[in-house]
């Protein structure tokens, strides 16, 4: 597979979903941000949350939406996460007052990044999560970001195959 600016893939499951979010975990380094777009339903949070499950070693970590506390703070084997919902931002300097960038070691799972345009830009992982009519649990995920860091990603993917995930 040669450089790529986007993946896409399909998560036929949610068992899928949860693969992905480990794979995806595998690649995040301090400091990375990775933004959440798609459809209302799509599974945006449900992928949050399976990531942060994975880096604290534990299925049943309690992980809330952000959606009315905006955001939520994670200390999981000494690595800082912030999970954002930044759909009620009404401008882009609120976002300061959210402490998003107070930790530039944090990992950063941003939802609604279209508020803070910029955080696109910076982001080594954009997925976007789309539902799938023909397939009640089936999502396409389209990743973009950071050429080298998504070579890493895909052979990640290709060597997963049995996971329920399937390149596109």
């Amino acid at each position: 597979m040669g450089q790529a600016d986007q993946l896409s893939i399909i998560l036929v499951s949610e068992h899928a979903t949860m693969a992905f979010a480990q794979m995806l975990h595998a690649q995040l380094q301090p400091g990375d941000i990775v933004t959440l777009t798609g459809d209302l339903g799509a599974g945006k949070s449900f992928l949050a949350r399976s990531l942060l499950r994975h880096a604290a070693d534990d299925s049943e970590l309690e992980v809330p939406s952000p959606t009315f506390s905006l955001v939520q703070n994670y200390q999981l084997n000494n690595q800082s996460y912030l999970h954002a919902d930044l759909y009620r931002l009404s401008d882009e300097s609120e976002a300061d007052e959210l402490g998003l960038f107070d930790d530039d070691q944090a990992i950063l799972l941003i939802e609604w990044p279209e508020r803070l345009p910029e955080l696109t830009a910076r982001a080594p992982f954009n997925l976007s999560l789309h539902l799938i009519s023909e397939m009640p649990e089936g999502r396409t995920l389209h990743i973009s970001g950071d050429a080298n860091r998504l070579e890493a990603l895909a052979q990640l993917l290709e060597s997963g195959s049995d996971s329920g995930i399937k390149l596109i």
